[in-house]
């Protein structure tokens, strides 16, 4: 039987060899609680402070700027509902973000405006990229916090963070940009880059679930989400989780070290992806075509068919892929990102996420050209449609 294919890396990867051994001890003997006066404590403070300086490296960042986080979900919740208190305070009451945004974000959004808070979507084009005029329509002093994630993760579109933030800055507004899908596919050099908060998530990189962090530029004030300790300057209390900070970090040294040579190749296989299943299926509609894209994303719909049945039919024949967002499963209604896009409902609800990453080989993306149009030709036969 062939080897299975595994074609979600957008929604987690596999924990590299590199990053389990640099955690394992800290799940035995160096089990300190880095809150602790004693060697054991000493032991873990000192791992947890060499992981934040190396992951700061790797932002660009100072490593007081660094925060850890349980990942993602709880990094953007932070960057979007922490300034809010003091900025609202100053009577900046708008939250400015995209109708394309990870749930982790749009939901928190929506929270917030039940709160007190005013709520102003950016416009995407169908090209699924965000439309700089209409940031120059909401874009104004009342602006509290504009968050715009740097790759979308479910068509791979890039988006102008940098344009954008500078439009947020020049109002005094506070600038967040989720990176979860960004790092190690995009140069990230917070120096550069002029916002004011930027989150990451651990198992997107090869480092384990549960782990991720916000860069926090200082200056920049926010509220705790978490009460009743004083860890990392109060802005995250909790016993801090040492092993996997200690995992990020050297996940994401290497994401770093090995962006470049990467990217070129995960961008081959896509395209490699991409031209051979168009070949084969001339009326696919690739998803955010003919806008910059990160290169291991590759969204595809083909009409006549549904996300559900596809992916079971794909899940079959060995190969693992999603109908988007994993946070998003078992969701029957179709994409909130592509129906901002503008796309059609059929199309919508046929919309199949490919990701590569590591596990990725040209014979993996051979095998999966070879057998999706036999997949689609059933598919559209149990559809009744007309192949």
């Amino acid at each position: 039987m062939p080897q299975p294919v595994y074609l979600d890396h957008a929604a987690t990867t596999p924990v590299r060899r590199e990053v389990f051994e640099a955690m394992e001890p800290f799940y035995g003997p160096r089990f300190g609680n880095p809150s602790s006066v004693h060697r054991w404590g000493r032991e873990a403070r000192a791992a947890l402070d060499e992981a934040r300086e190396r992951l700061a490296k790797c932002l660009g960042a100072k490593p007081d700027e660094v925060c850890f986080t349980s990942g993602g979900t709880e990094a953007d919740n932070l960057a979007v509902l922490g300034p809010l208190p003091s900025q609202l305070a100053k009577e900046r009451t708008a939250l400015v973000t995209s109708p394309i945004e990870h749930k982790a974000v749009l939901a928190t959004v929506h929270h917030a405006a039940r709160g007190g808070a005013v709520e102003r979507m950016l416009e995407v084009t169908r090209a699924g990229v965000i439309d700089l005029a209409s940031a120059d329509d909401v874009i104004d002093d009342t602006v509290a916090v504009c968050t715009v994630m740097w790759v979308n993760n479910e068509v791979g579109t890039v988006q102008p963070v940098r344009e954008i933030a500078e439009r947020v800055k020049a109002h005094g507004g506070i600038m967040h940009t989720d990176a979860v899908q960004a790092f190690g596919k995009i140069d990230i050099d917070v120096r550069q880059l002029p916002v004011d908060l930027l989150t990451i998530s651990g198992h997107k990189i090869g480092a384990p679930k549960g782990i991720g962090a916000i860069f926090i530029r200082r200056g920049t004030h926010i509220d705790p989400l978490f009460h009743g300790g004083s860890q990392d300057g109060g802005r995250r209390p909790g016993t801090e989780n040492v092993a996997a900070a200690v995992g990020l970090a050297r996940a994401a040294e290497l994401a770093v070290e090995e962006r470049e040579a990467e990217c070129r190749r995960l961008a081959a296989l896509r395209e490699m992806l991409e031209d051979g299943l168009m070949s084969r299926i001339p009326d696919a509609v690739v998803h955010g075509r003919g806008a910059p894209r990160a290169p291991h994303i590759l969204n595809l719909s083909v009409p006549g068919t549904d996300s559900e049945s596809l992916l079971m039919a794909l899940d079959l024949a060995g190969v693992a892929a999603s109908a988007g967002s994993a946070c998003q499963s078992g969701s029957v209604t179709p994409s909130h990102v592509l129906t901002a896009m503008g796309v059609r409902a059929d199309l919508a609800s046929a919309a199949v996420r490919m990701s590569l990453g590591s596990l990725t080989t040209p014979e993996c993306v051979a095998r999966v050209v070879d057998l999706f149009p036999a997949l689609i030709a059933k598919a559209r036969r149990l559809s009744g449609a007309v192949s």
